[in-house]
């Protein structure tokens, strides 16, 4: 593995850890205060930091770094994480993932952003919390009445009043002198292996206190006999800080196994030149005034206790040959009572790592190119079409059905549904990393509108083909752009209405009738339908006296070019966002609806499929030609019966289900495929059922079966067809349209499809 691929690795990790530090975030600006969740966006910052370091880059650790020491304030509870303080941490997350982005593809970053957020982390490290944040000032004290002086004697003499009380308090305390550490740091040769540089781990150091370094060279060895590599060099190192040990360790972290480190404290001089210590309590048993003199047991072990100190220092000074030995022998004996002292604290310590090692032991995971797995959903949609092909073939020249290769294709046809069904699970991801990047857009833009607002996002684990989630996160920050620009509304209206001052975006995914189903809801003001109609007007979109319904109004926002902004700014004004949503959705074979209510926000509905891979379906023929029907759509099928069939109007149906109306669609009619409409008694009803449009009967001539298909995409390898989602191949090789089964049903709605792309006049 060379370094461009360690690298890689790296980036990729990169792009976990800052999803988790975005996590943490969020969950600690909702409240949370659990210290696991502090440590883990502690560790996040930490990790990108101790790599980023490994590869040179200098302004992604300088930057992790000065957030690292902020975050650390927070996790000793040196630092409220209150809202003003976590607005800053945030913006820093989204400094820290540019600067990422900018090291992977050599981009540039808003340095000037990026030195007004360090002066701000540095603020809140030193305690300066933003005024916004900032604890109420206490109220001034009221000025007190001047007091008389003490009148003057004839000789002159005035009396100072004082008191003997003040002057323990008058003593300034002496100045604390900043600890002193002795670091042995030995590297070994697995940690230049491992990409890993001793001088950014002694630089990393010194930021820490005053620090003082001996290279000791004394294992080198000739020329002829030195190995490039193993490592010969160690440090010793002489550090004054106030951050304590761990902070030292936590400089070694991600080298600690590959290196001998020792750190020991040094005492101050006080201690070392034998002064007087504190006066220790001496225990003394009253028993001892009784008649009969009584030994204290208590007192019995206290002097055999220090009988036996007494002899182990003894025995220690002997035996070290330097006062450095016999320092850190001295400290370690002092360390000694303490770890005796409490054995079942450290017991508990140890299980308690132990169980929190066994939670954080994870499932093993391997990193896979996304076009392995590609190249694997091809080969096992061809492996679908070749199984379709080979029981075509078999049916067509199999009489009985009962032959042993009859059943052979069976259990085929079951091992290849189980394949397709794995290798998508293995495309499926979660939503959450496109959600977590909407958090970002909506701070952005709330400080561009000076709006307050609250994004909640539920579903987050919903999972759906990875083609689909690549492709989610354009039209979702248009939309997230436009419900925040236009939807929400300034603090001042909102409170005049009775609202809140802060608003709230709601982003929900979940699955219905396999389908995943991202709504994207606002509290805001609601569509204006009458500015949007006069728009459409302005703009020769619509006649002046056009007769629309209110979902028509709603959809004219979709039309290229429109826009209700007054004025064109950075965030809205040009008309391209809901036309670039629109676009992007349909090419995802997915639709949107509007709901709007005045005073009350808009709901966006967006419904896609979970795969653009393959899906089941139910082939039906239609005036000779063969379609499929997406079977997750349909309800059931019937066989009409004359006395179910009503007519209504000039060329309108229903049929009869069960006491209930349900309006009766000609598909072959719709698309074209026929001039006049067939007879219901003829063929077979689909019920199915879309988003908004109720339910519907479609009409065809016949259902061949239901078949596992593979989607082809019909607009990449030829045009957009209103009312086809895409084609497939069927196991006799021809080629058969998937139908579009709510553009059918808008279409009976009165929505026809256009002459032009009808499929009679694509064929």
């Amino acid at each position: 593995m060379d370094m461009n691929e360690i690298k890689e690795i790296f980036f990729q990790e990169c792009e976990e850890q800052l999803a988790e530090l975005e996590s943490g975030l969020l969950k600690l600006n909702d409240g949370d205060r659990d210290p696991e969740t502090v440590n883990a966006v502690f560790r996040a910052v930490h990790s990108i930091k101790g790599g980023a370091g490994a590869f040179g880059l200098d302004d992604l650790v300088s930057f992790a770094h000065v957030f690292e020491t902020t975050l650390d304030c927070v996790r000793s509870n040196r630092l409220d994480p209150g809202p003003e303080v976590l607005k800053v941490m945030l913006k820093s997350a989204d400094v820290l993932a540019d600067l990422t982005n900018a090291a992977r593809d050599g981009g540039s970053v808003d340095e000037a952003r990026s030195r007004q957020l360090i002066k701000e982390l540095e603020a809140l490290a030193n305690g300066e919390v933003p005024q916004a944040s900032a604890a109420p000032a206490e109220p001034v004290a009221k000025p007190v009445a001047a007091v008389a002086p003490p009148p003057v004697n004839d000789e002159g003499f005035q009396p100072v009043a004082f008191s003997f009380d003040d002057f323990d308090a008058a003593e300034e305390p002496p100045l604390m002198e900043m600890p002193t550490y002795e670091i042995v740091f030995k590297p070994k040769s697995d940690l230049y292996a491992k990409g890993n540089e001793a001088t950014l781990l002694l630089r990393d150091l010194s930021r820490l206190g005053e620090m003082s370094i001996h290279c000791d060279m004394g294992a080198l060895p000739t020329l002829d006999r030195l190995s490039p590599e193993s490592a010969y060099f160690f440090w010793k190192i002489s550090l004054k800080t106030d951050k304590g040990e761990d902070a030292i360790r936590t400089v070694f972290e991600f080298a600690e196994w590959d290196c001998d480190l020792e750190i020991s404290l040094v005492e101050d001089e006080a201690t070392q030149s034998g002064d007087e210590l504190p006066m220790q309590p001496v225990p003394f048993d009253l028993s001892i005034l009784d008649d009969e003199p009584v030994v204290s047991v208590g007192v019995v072990e206290e002097e055999e206790q220090l009988a036996s100190q007494q002899q182990d220092r003894d025995a220690a000074v002997s035996a070290a040959g330097t006062a450095s030995n016999v320092l850190q022998m001295a400290q370690s004996a002092a360390r000694a009572p303490a770890e005796k002292a409490a054995p079942a604290a450290s017991a508990a310590a140890q299980s308690a790592a132990a169980q929190q090692a066994a939670a954080s032991a994870a499932t093993p995971t391997i990193r896979v190119d996304l076009d392995r797995v590609d190249r694997l959903i091809n080969l096992v949609g061809e492996l679908v079409i070749n199984q379709a092909m080979l029981s075509q073939s078999v049916v067509e020249n199999d009489t009985n059905g009962t032959s042993s290769i009859n059943m052979g294709l069976e259990e085929l046809q079951q091992l290849t549904r189980e394949i397709q069904d794995s290798v998508m699970a293995i495309r499926a991801q979660p939503v959450k990393p496109v959600f977590q990047r909407m958090s970002r857009i909506v701070r952005e833009i709330a400080d561009m509108t000076g709006k307050s607002v609250r994004l909640i996002t539920e579903g987050e684990n919903t999972e759906v083909d990875k083609t689909v989630i690549d492709k989610l996160a354009e039209p979702l920050t248009h939309m997230i752009r436009n419900a925040v620009d236009h939807g929400l509304e300034t603090p001042e209206k909102r409170l005049a209405a009775g609202k809140s001052a802060e608003g709230t975006v709601r982003l929900t995914a979940k699955h219905r009738s396999g389908r995943i189903v991202i709504e994207l809801a606002d509290d805001g003001a609601g569509i204006n339908r009458e500015k949007v109609r006069q728009k459409a007007i302005d703009n020769d979109l619509i006649a002046a006296d056009a007769n629309l319904s209110d979902e028509e109004i709603d959809n004219l926002i979709f039309h290229a070019g429109f826009s209700t902004a007054d004025k064109i700014s950075d965030i809205s004004g040009r008309g391209v966002g809901m036309d670039v949503v629109k676009r992007s959705i349909q090419a995802l074979g997915g639709r949107i609806n509007i709901s709007s209510k005045p005073g009350h926000g808009s709901i966006f509905t967006m419904s896609l499929p979970l795969t653009l891979a393959v899906l089941d379906g139910m082939v039906v023929t239609v005036a000779n030609q063969t379609l499929v029907v997406p079977l997750t759509a349909i309800v059931e099928t019937l066989q009409p019966e004359a006395a179910a069939i009503h007519s209504f109007g000039s060329n309108q149906r229903l049929i009869s289900i069960r006491n209930s109306f349900c309006p009766l669609v000609d598909v072959g009619r719709i698309l074209n495929f026929r001039a006049i409409q067939a007879n219901p008694v003829e063929g077979v009803a689909l019920l199915v059922e879309s988003e908004g449009g109720g339910q519907r009967a479609l009409m065809v001539d016949a259902i061949q079966g239901q078949r596992q298909v593979v989607i082809k995409s019909l607009e990449a390898n030829y045009t957009h067809v209103p009312g086809i989602a895409a084609a497939t191949i069927l196991g006799d090789g021809r080629v058969a349209l998937i139908l579009d089964v709510d553009a059918i049903v808008a279409a009976s709605r009165g929505h026809s499809l256009k002459p032009e792309m009808s499929l009679a006049a694509v064929g």
